[in-house]
């Protein structure tokens, strides 16, 4: 006996709306909540993306993330510096399309050198992923930082809200 389960079908709206999400908020549940992101790289014009874990500053202004020297996305902000990260909650396993919800951060990238400022976002990163201390203080390690400067934020999909972070 063969049984077929039957899902009810989504009701997925076709065009897209304008939202009014305070983007902040939403940053700081995100990053309670989840703790990977995709970041997005280029290199040569051709994308190239990377699964990374990641934190954010208490204001929601800056992400950081830590990565190999010797890896490509490194070499990849090194020569272009622009960066897109994608924060989701797909972790949720949420299979309701509606119920997801995700930030698109696009900005420059940096690596931060060790120092006061650099141990500040490093402390901040550690008190999250406390499990990759020894691997943010070893100095084959960057620690890259993304200052926020434009969010894009779609959820009941295809709401989308941005926020631009200087207008704040």
């Amino acid at each position: 006996m063969v049984v077929i389960k039957i899902m009810k079908q989504e009701n997925v709206p076709t065009k897209t709306s304008k939202g009014a999400v305070f983007i902040p908020e939403r940053l700081k549940l995100l990053n309670s909540l989840e703790y990977y992101s995709m970041l997005a790289t280029q290199n040569k014009s051709q994308p190239y993306k990377s699964l990374v874990n990641f934190a954010m500053t208490p204001d929601c202004k800056t992400i950081i993330f830590a990565t190999p020297r010797n890896t490509q996305k490194y070499r990849n902000i090194l020569k272009t510096k622009s960066v897109a990260l994608l924060i989701d909650n797909r972790s949720k396993k949420t299979k309701n399309l509606m119920d997801t919800e995700a930030v698109t951060v696009v900005e420059n990238a940096r690596p931060v050198r060790r120092g006061k400022s650099g141990e500040t976002f490093a402390r901040i990163y550690i008190k999250k992923h406390p499990d990759l201390a020894e691997f943010v203080s070893a100095p084959s390690t960057a620690l890259i930082v993304v200052d926020i400067k434009l969010c894009m934020h779609v959820s009941q999909f295809p709401t989308v809200s941005v926020w631009n972070c200087n207008e704040r």
